[in-house]
């Protein structure tokens, strides 16, 4: 084959490997590219708008269980005065709702502003969640406990430790690290 001819070296090994793929392969693409039409139609569907772009099978299993009433909506007041909503199971625990916070702000700072890289370990060493007035700071306790239900509001607060245990004032911070602080 000569390059001078008709297309470039790389344009006749692709038809090249077009040709020696067989049918099979090239019915996948056409597949594969029909599911993605058909995606990004139901996406754009202003009854799913409160679908991410980019779901994944648990955020869709959510949302899904969240119209049957097996999930609830809850929406987060941050300190600037904007809220957001997330969705989690029913039986979900405080450490639920921070990873859902957590996927919803990094999803929503990604589509704004690109790759941006938040320190989620500083976030919640200097600001945790409250329910009224009652901080949420153990991360195993269901939020139904907590008496948050479908469509309550929590609030992100300033977290503020004690200076003589190193504690917060109202309970442990993480009761995996009690005792590592103690001296030998």
């Amino acid at each position: 084959m000569d390059a001078s001819s008709d297309g470039t070296v790389a344009e006749d090994a692709t038809r090249i490997a077009a040709l020696n793929t067989g049918p099979e392969y090239n019915a996948s693409i056409v597949k594969k590219a029909k599911l993605q039409s058909t995606v990004a139609a139901l996406l754009n569907d202003p009854i799913l708008s409160d679908v991410m772009k980019n779901p994944t099978l648990s955020d869709v299993d959510t949302l899904i269980n969240l119209e049957l009433g097996s999930a609830m909506r809850i929406s987060v007041l941050k300190l600037d005065g904007t809220s957001i909503d997330v969705a989690v199971m029913n039986s979900a625990t405080v450490k639920d709702l921070k990873l859902a916070i957590k996927k919803k702000v990094t999803d929503m700072e990604e589509t704004r502003m690109g790759h941006r890289q938040i320190s989620w370990k500083h976030v919640w060493a200097n600001f945790c969640l409250s329910y009224h007035n009652e901080k949420l700071l153990i991360d195993n306790s269901a939020l139904q406990t907590c008496g948050i239900r479908n469509n309550s509001q929590v609030h992100f607060i300033p977290y503020v430790v004690s200076r003589t245990s190193q504690r917060h004032s109202k309970g442990k911070k993480h009761s995996f690290f009690h005792g590592l602080n103690k001296k030998a």
